[in-house]
């Protein structure tokens, strides 16, 4: 979903909350602090952010023009089935803390709207306790989007294009690793999932007949798992 930088440990640490691609480095009208590397990531640092983005709205405006490349609330609406104004009330939101900002070219009222950031991280492990309690307010609400819609997406794929069904699916592995080991598996998944990055945010990018295919990774410790013999 999203790429890191820096060194392996803050790999292992940071929660990943959005796809990668190109994207510019700073947003007009930010009122929070930002950290942000050009045409990539953004970190989340300030809890008002990380507040103003835990919203359905504003989430699913932000995933809807990784699609979209450029988006005006009035075609935002008719995909969310929000009024025209409710979408571009939370669009301007968005843009006061630096997750969007204005494409340029539009006509009107109609202003084309699109991401400042492919990408967004952070470490909700550390900081203040409000800004570690909105992060994992955020990590809950994004991951219960997101396996919400698996189990409903894996559950209809009879719906599927038919030569999309023996190729895409689930799968589930276990590894004993070290902790170097899990490192090491963690950057071959960023490496992975961010091959073809280059084509969130921009359609004309996208070859024919792609499809948006949502691939999930989650690791995690199994610490409840009977003690195997060489560890009692």
């Amino acid at each position: 979903m999203s790429s890191q930088e820096g060194s392996s440990d803050r790999t292992a640490e940071r929660s990943a909350l959005a796809d990668d691609g190109a994207f510019p480095l700073e947003s007009a009208g930010s009122t929070a602090p930002v950290e942000a590397d050009h045409f990539g990531m953004r970190e989340l640092t300030d809890a008002r952010a990380i507040r103003a983005l835990a919203h359905p709205v504003r989430m699913a405006l932000l995933e809807l023009l990784a699609h979209m490349g450029t988006m005006t609330a009035t075609q935002a609406s008719e995909v969310l089935d929000e009024s025209p104004a409710n979408c571009a009330f939370h669009l301007r939101t968005l843009a006061k803390y630096g997750f969007v900002e204005e494409a340029g070219g539009g006509r009107g009222r109609e202003r084309p709207w699109r991401r400042s950031h492919s990408g967004l991280s952070m470490n909700s492990e550390q900081g203040s306790p409000a800004f570690r309690a909105a992060a994992r307010a955020l990590e809950d609400q994004f991951a219960s989007a997101l396996f919400t819609r698996a189990r409903t997406t894996l559950a209809d794929r009879d719906s599927w294009p038919a030569e999309w069904r023996s190729e895409l699916g689930a799968t589930e592995s276990i590894c004993y690793l070290t902790l170097d080991e899990a490192r090491e598996f963690q950057e071959g998944l960023r490496v992975l999932f961010t091959r073809f990055a280059d084509r969130i945010d921009h359609p004309e990018r996208r070859p024919a007949g792609a499809l948006p295919v949502e691939v999930l990774a989650i690791t995690y410790p199994l610490l409840h798992l009977p003690p195997t013999r060489e560890e009692t």
